[in-house]
């Protein structure tokens, strides 16, 4: 088990048999060591809905109970509403979640009282949880008593029914596809509030692991027969709790998670927007001052967090994923929005709709008018951590291994090592290899000029991808591995 780009992640088995009681423990003495909190405050949980987190909760509930917390439950709830309540309540929370990742594993998101931890925070609880002081074993002895479910999504629901003007989604048939995401009825609600006719799709009791950044060909093949047989505007979606959008068109083809990040900045009329290396490089040409960071939800907090201090005063985030974060309060038609630095499906989801009633176009148009370069991004599942750290090992140690691995591709003008290797090609084209924080997977991102071009070019990203691991980080010809 480790923490990845947001939160801890580890197999489902190892939660249980042990690791969730380490690290909920481990949180819960950080907070009081800390000063973050006292014992006796209230600490909220909430969870999704794959088939090990209700016993990875419960555990987590008892441990902190044992610290001397007075522990909440929010029960199966998104993310970026778990987030929302407790900062309200100026208290600590812990969200049961795998997120995106293969329902065997899972995983865990912890928050202070003002929001989602950062690196040093989790530095600090991955040390609190090696010198473990306790072998209690903890089991399964049901949730907290005191049921907070309904007045955590109601806050967030209160948060997002005054973004737009009442009845702006009127005359749009949006499809929402439910799999098994803890938004799924909260995002259909919200539509049908503001006057969409919503089409619920594809319900699962089993759960299904939607990655918003790499929509499988499946996905994208049920989304672009739905469009046709509902004749839907659109379809919007999320990942498993909640907190990435997914954002397809009229055509059932998703909308990339930074260009959904663009439309919401722009909404929000940001000063500055903070986001990761991996987002698209036109958004600079926007207009909008940009900063980069590495990815992670923890780096574009502590970019946010930077930009508040340089004088900023409307401060977004979002990542390639689609997930937006504020830093600052601001105000839309007068309606008060309170900073939530943490992933946000919602405010992405709605301003993106609204665009295909205030500008009565299809959202395909909309997305074509932000003359973006054509991005895409795929991974790899099943990449040892290990093989992805000896390849961006042997690709940053000299530029002769970086050309002859990229030699199908095409010649390297540009190398950028913030977070994996991203490549400029002399064609402009670039390419962006990196490991993923979350599961032994490598993710490659393309862009290029045209839709083909990118597309190309991610297939031979993976096909070199494969090539690596084919050859177990042996060597090979001319020093490619």
């Amino acid at each position: 088990m480790k923490f990845g780009t947001s939160g801890l992640r580890g197999l489902s088995v190892d939660l249980v048999a042990g690791g969730a009681s380490i690290y909920a423990n481990a949180f819960g003495r950080y907070l009081i060591e800390s000063g973050k909190a006292k014992l006796g405050d209230p600490i909220f949980v909430g969870r999704d809905f794959r088939d090990s987190s209700p016993a990875i909760a419960a555990i987590c509930v008892e441990v902190l109970k044992d610290v001397g917390f007075e522990v909440c439950d929010c029960g199966t709830t998104p993310t970026p509403a778990l987030a929302h309540y407790s900062m309200r309540k100026s208290a600590a929370s812990l969200m049961v979640t795998g997120s995106h990742i293969p329902a065997d594993r899972n995983g865990i998101k912890f928050y202070n009282p003002d929001g989602e931890i950062a690196k040093p925070d989790e530095a600090a609880i991955t040390a609190l949880a090696a010198n473990a002081r306790t072998t209690k074993a903890y089991v399964d002895q049901g949730l907290a008593n005191q049921d907070h479910a309904g007045k955590c999504l109601d806050l967030f629901y209160q948060r997002n029914i005054g973004l737009l003007p009442v009845g702006a989604l009127s005359g749009l048939k949006i499809g929402v596809y439910q799999h098994s995401t803890v938004a799924g009825d909260f995002i259909a609600e919200v539509l049908a509030y503001y006057g969409a006719r919503v089409v619920p799709l594809g319900r699962s009791a089993t759960f299904i692991a939607v990655d918003t950044e790499a929509v499988s060909n499946e996905t994208i093949a049920l989304l672009a027969d739905w469009t046709k047989l509902y004749g839907l505007d659109a379809i919007v979606s999320a990942d498993g709790d909640g907190d990435r959008p997914l954002v397809a068109d009229e055509r059932g083809i998703p909308l990339r998670g930074d260009l959904l990040g663009v439309m919401a900045a722009q909404f929000l009329c940001a000063d500055v927007v903070v986001t990761p290396v991996t987002s698209n490089s036109g958004i600079e040409a926007l207009g909008v001052p940009v900063r980069r960071t590495r990815v992670g939800s923890p780096f574009v907090i502590a970019g946010m967090k930077e930009a508040l201090a340089a004088g900023k005063e409307r401060v977004v985030g979002f990542e390639a994923n689609g997930g937006l974060l504020t830093a600052s309060a601001c105000s839309v038609r007068g309606h008060f929005i309170d900073p939530l630095p943490t992933r946000d499906c919602m405010l992405p989801i709605l301003v993106a709709v609204s665009l295909i009633a205030s500008r009565n176009e299809p959202l395909s148009t909309i997305a074509r008018s932000y003359n973006l370069p054509i991005t895409a991004s795929d991974r790899l599942e099943n990449f040892p951590t290990a093989d992805g750290i000896r390849l961006i090992d042997h690709l940053r140690a000299s530029e002769a291994n970086l050309a002859v691995f990229l030699k199908d591709a095409g010649d390297v003008a540009s190398r950028n090592d913030v977070d994996g290797v991203r490549v400029a090609l002399v064609d402009k084209r670039i390419i962006h290899f990196r490991a993923s924080g979350n599961a032994p997977e490598m993710r490659c991102y393309v862009e290029a000029a045209t839709e083909t071009a990118a597309m190309t070019l991610l297939g031979i990203g993976l096909d070199r991808l494969r090539h690596w691991v084919s050859a177990k980080g042996g060597a090979s010809e001319g020093g490619d591995r």
